[in-house]
C-alpha cells in the first residue's frame, strides 16, 4: 500500500524522498501533510474521540493520530501500583488502563473515520499494539520519541509493510543513524521534535530540520509541543513536509496531555496559515512580477 518514489529522474518524475501515506505524497515539493494527535487526549471516551475527529476534520487536517499501548507490556507492576488519583481510580494502573481504548472503541473509529474520509493511524508502543493497529487498514505507522532505540519494536513495525514515520526527540544523531539502519530508508519519514510536555520555545531548535535532511536525504517533519503556533509555522518555512500537533476541545480538561495541545482555533489557524507559507514560498527565481509593472512606472524615477 506504500511506495517510495522513483529519484533517477525518469517514470513519475517524483523527488526520490517521497513517500506515499493513503493518497497523498509526503516530501519534497508536496503539500505539508498536517496530523492532529488525538493520543490519549479522548480521555477514554469514544464520544470525545469522534468529537476531536471531527475537529481534525473541520480544520482541514490530512490526519489524525492515536496512541496505543499494551498498558501491562509497557510498564512495570511497580509503576502500575503507584497511586495516582484520576477518574478512573487511585492507582498509575487504573489510569492507564482506563485510556486505552479496545478493538470495539477502534472499530468505532475505523467506521467513523472512513464515513467523514479522515485517514487515521497511532503510535504503538509495544509489539502487540502494533498487531492490534494493524488489524485495521491504517495508511502507515508511527514511532514514538521514546521508542526510538527499540529495535524489535522498530522491527516489528516494518514488518507490516507499511510507512512508518519515526519522531526523533530526546535522541542523539548517533541513535537516530542506527535506528534509521535498523528500519531501513525506504518509506520512511522523520520528524524532529523536543520531548519535553509542553516545550519552551528556546528548546526547539527548528534549524535541525534542515540539518536532518541534508543528512539523511529524507522527508523530514516537526512535532510540535509547544502551547503556541509561531514556531509550528516556522517549521513549515524551514522545510518540514510533515506537521503534527496535538489537539483537545479544552486545554483545561484533565490529563497530562491536553496543556500542550491545541484547541479548534488553533488547530484551524496552523492548517490555514501553513497553506499561505506554501503558498508564499515560490520556487527561489528572482523576476520582476507583471503586477509590479504599473508600480515601476509610477515610483521609479531612473531605469524605467
Amino acid at each position: 500500500m506504500s511506495q517510495l518514489a522513483s529519484g533517477n529522474g525518469r517514470g513519475n518524475g517524483l523527488p526520490v524522498t517521497a513517500v506515499r501515506i493513503g493518497s497523498r505524497l509526503v516530501g519534497e515539493g508536496q503539500p505539508c501533510y498536517v496530523v492532529a494527535e488525538i493520543g490519549i487526549n479522548h480521555n477514554g471516551d469514544i464520544d470525545l474521540a469522534k468529537r476531536l475527529i471531527s475537529i481534525a476534520h473541520a480544520a482541514g487536517c490530512d490526519g489524525v493520530k492515536f496512541q496505543k499501548r499494551t498498558v501491562d507490556v509497557v510498564y512495570s507492576k511497580e509503576e502500575l501500583e503507584r497511586p495516582r488519583e484520576s477518574p478512573f481510580g487511585t492507582t498509575n494502573g487504573d489510569l492507564k488502563r482506563g485510556l486505552e481504548f479496545g478493538y470495539d472503541e477502534y472499530e468505532e473509529i475505523d467506521v467513523f473515520c472512513r464515513h467523514i474520509k479522515m485517514p487515521w493511524f497511532a503510535s504503538c508502543w509495544d509489539e502487540g499494539a502494533v498487531d492490534f493497529i494493524a488489524r485495521f487498514d491504517v495508511p502507515c505507522f508511527k514511532i514514538a520519541s521514546a521508542s526510538l532505540t527499540d529495535d524489535n519494536l522498530l522491527r516489528h513495525t516494518r514488518s507490516k509493510g507499511r510507512p512508518v514515520i519515526l519522531s526523533t526527540g530526546m535522541s542523539t544523531l548517533e541513535q537516530v543513524d542506527h535506528a534509521i539502519e535498523v528500519l531501513g530508508r525506504e518509506d520512511l519519514v522523520l520528524l524532529h521534535a523536543c520531548s519535553t510536555y509542553p516545550a519552551l520555545y528556546e528548546e526547539l531548535n527548528l534549524r535541525v530540520i534542515p540539518a536532518l535532511k541534508e543528512r539523511y536525504v529524507l522527508p523530514v517533519g516537526y512535532s510540535g509541543h509547544e502551547t503556541g503556533l509561531p514556531s509550528t509555522i516556522a517549521a513549515v518555512a524551514l522545510g518540514a513536509c510533515m506537521i503534527e500537533r496535538h489537539i483537545t476541545s479544552d486545554r483545561a480538561q484533565w490529563g497530562s496531555d491536553h496543556a500542550a495541545s491545541l484547541e479548534p482555533n488553533g488547530i484551524s489557524k496552523v492548517v490555514g496559515y501553513t497553506r499561505l507559507v506554501e503558498k508564499s514560498m515560490g520556487d527561489g527565481v528572482k523576476r520582476v512580477l507583471e503586477r509590479e509593472q504599473p508600480i515601476i512606472k509610477k515610483l521609479r524615477r531612473v531605469g524605467a
